[in-house]
C-alpha cells in the first residue's frame, strides 16, 4: 500500500506522520516542492510485457509528462529478483544523492521505497503501482528496492545521459527504514 512516513531527521524510529491518504500525501509533499499524483489506470499488461508494449500502453500519459515538463527522453527499468546487479544497483541507489534535473518515476508495477530529506525532515514514501513521484532537481534522496526486487518503472529524462548522481557522502540512509520484500 502506497505509504508516507515523516521523520525528522534526528528521530529516524519515531515518525511524525503516517498515512495511506493519497490526498494528504500529495499535499504534504507538494510543500516541500515534491510532485505525487495516483494514477488509476486500468492497463492489462501481462507481467513479462516488453519496453515497447509498456510505452506504447502509456504513450498517452508519457506525452501529457513530456509537455509538462519540457523533458525529451524516456525509458523502462525493470527490475527483479533475479537480476545479476541488484546488490549493486541497489547500493547505488540507496546512497543520498541528487540529481542535476528532476527525478521522475510512474510505477507500472511492483513497489520501492524513494526517502526525500529536505532540510531537517525525511519522507519516506513507498510507492507501488499506478504511483507517479517526481523529485526535483537539488533534493537530497535516495531509493530502495528491497532484498527480492519487483517492480516496473517508466523514467522521464531531460538529457540523453539518463541517470547520473552526485552522491552527498551522507551516510544518513543507513538511520532509516529498507524496503521490506
Amino acid at each position: 500500500m502506497t505509504t508516507l512516513r515523516v521523520f525528522n531527521e534526528l528521530t529516524p524510529k519515531a515518525p511524525d506522520l503516517e498515512t495511506t491518504d493519497a490526498a494528504v500525501i500529495a499535499t504534504t509533499l507538494a510543500a516541500e516542492g515534491i510532485k505525487f499524483e495516483r494514477w488509476h489506470l486500468e492497463k492489462n499488461l501481462p507481467h513479462d510485457a516488453s519496453s515497447d508494449e509498456i510505452l506504447s500502453a502509456y504513450q498517452f500519459e508519457i506525452d501529457k509528462l513530456m509537455k509538462e515538463t519540457g523533458y525529451q527522453s524516456f525509458d523502462v527499468i525493470t527490475m527483479e529478483a533475479s537480476h545479476p546487479q541488484k546488490n549493486v544497483l541497489r547500493a547505488k541507489f540507496f546512497a543520498e544523492h541528487t540529481h542535476s534535473e528532476d527525478e521522475i518515476r510512474f510505477f507500472v508495477r511492483g513497489r520501492g521505497l524513494f526517502t526525500m530529506h529536505v532540510d531537517d525532515k525525511v519522507f519516506e514514501l513507498t510507492c507501488e503501482k499506478d504511483d507517479l513521484v517526481n523529485v526535483p532537481a537539488g533534493i537530497p534522496h535516495w531509493f530502495d528496492m528491497g532484498d527480492t526486487p519487483n517492480f516496473t518503472c517508466i523514467r522521464l529524462f531531460d538529457s540523453s545521459d539518463g541517470w547520473i548522481a552526485t552522491y552527498t557522502g551522507s551516510g544518513i540512509a543507513n538511520n532509516f527504514s529498507k524496503l521490506q520484500s
